[in-house]
């Protein structure tokens, strides 16, 4: 796909218009308790205003399904951003109308303004048209830099393409192409994938496009209860999609056909529930006592997963392996971003897909510690599919 990067364009002088993904997650003060989108958004801002460019910003924040809420304002992301910036950051009382068109044509060169909150209308979420000519009209340029909203078609992020003449992707848009396309497309071998979470179901369309591409693919998580089950294996009270085994039992199947390890939790951390004062047992995964629940993997899985990433030279990790929010049942997920940090020193490229896992790593402290940590889940998801990011074949000229 030939997307062009904003290194390739002039700014100076020209309002350009940058979709960015700023849905940061607020406490119930307001205040921004992680602001790692902001600070990815970094490199492509200063890019524009270093050049002399105006900068309009949009984003969206939370659901607020097509009306003002004030809770959803994008004032805590703009006082952030002049923190980081240390520079004026203006916040427009909405992104369209003809109060906002004149804040955009009032900003200089090296200049920013941040739009307020795209999903205050809901022409937004619909990509209509009108609401992107709208947008539209406050570019001489567009740039979209939010890979997290990439998987979406909306206005901001597929349609407004349509209607501006020069367009390109920033660099954190480029940045997650590049490690992304890399690792499905081209990867340094041994390759192995890593997918845990709750549903198999969820990634479903994953394995199918990853099981042909990777020399092994292991399982974790709430989703591995299915794949035990489909084994003939007792799960007792653990996670399960009960109209999904017959599925793992072909993807298993599918994996001998292909030549592909299938790598299975061999032990599993069980108790009556996931509190962190819960009685813990660890046992082999065939044998779950009928009463408990898994909630991790155990111990002799977390060293042969460990050694399997050690081997590797490109690992693609997306979901925890346990119920990483309480500590005593985060050991398994820990363990596996532990061992990307080793590989990731050795020299091998490790991906962490976002969502849950992303989570989990910066949770730990280990997020810099890896070669790339995605800031979109569900696009991390869709890409890992296989499938065509609308944001990002919008920029495809």
């Amino acid at each position: 796909m030939a997307v062009q990067s904003l290194e390739d364009i002039s700014v100076r002088g020209k309002r350009v218009l940058m979709r960015v993904d700023f849905n940061v997650p607020l406490d119930d003060q307001g205040s921004i308790t992680d602001d790692t989108r902001i600070r990815e958004s970094l490199a492509s801002v200063h890019k524009i205003i270093d050049g002399g460019g105006r900068l309009v910003l949009m984003s969206h924040l939370g659901r607020p399904k097509g009306i003002p809420v004030s809770s959803m304002s994008l004032a805590p992301v703009a006082e952030r951003l002049r923190e980081l910036l240390n520079t004026d950051v203006g916040l427009a009382p909405d992104c369209i109308g003809d109060d906002v068109t004149s804040l955009v044509n009032s900003i200089g060169d090296g200049e920013l303004l941040l739009l307020e909150n795209l999903r205050f209308h809901a022409e937004e979420e619909a990509n209509d048209t009108g609401f992107a000519k709208s947008l539209a009209s406050l570019a001489d340029v567009y740039v979209n830099d939010a890979f997290g909203a990439a998987h979406r078609a909306h206005a901001s992020t597929e349609d407004v393409a349509n209607h501006v003449d020069v367009v390109a992707a920033g660099y954190l848009l480029q940045k997650e192409l590049d490690f992304m396309g890399r690792a499905t497309g081209d990867p340094a071998r041994p390759f192995i994938a890593i997918l845990g979470g709750a549903k198999v179901s969820g990634k479903i369309d994953v394995i199918d496009n990853l099981l042909p591409k990777v020399d092994a693919l292991m399982i974790g998580g709430g989703m591995a209860y299915t794949f035990f089950k489909s084994r003939g294996w007792e799960v007792g009270l653990s996670l399960l999609e009960e109209d999904r085994v017959a599925l793992a039992d072909d993807i298993f199947r599918r994996a001998d056909e292909l030549g592909t390890q299938l790598l299975l939790p061999i032990d599993t951390v069980v108790a009556s529930g996931p509190s962190d004062g819960a009685n813990r047992r660890i046992v082999r995964s065939d044998s779950i006592p009928s009463d408990l629940e898994g909630l991790d993997i155990g111990p002799v899985t977390r060293g042969v997963f460990s050694e399997a990433v050690s081997q590797s030279k490109t690992v693609v990790w997306n979901g925890p392996m346990g119920f990483f929010e309480e500590a005593a049942f985060a050991e398994g997920t820990r363990a596996v971003a532990e061992a990307m940090v080793k590989a990731t020193k050795a020299g091998s490229t490790t991906i962490v897909g976002g969502g849950d896992s992303a989570a989990a790593v910066t949770q730990m402290d280990l997020a810099d510690k890896v070669s790339h940590v995605s800031t979109g889940g569900g696009a991390s998801l869709k890409f890992l599919e296989g499938k065509t990011l609308p944001g990002v074949a919008a920029l495809d000229r």
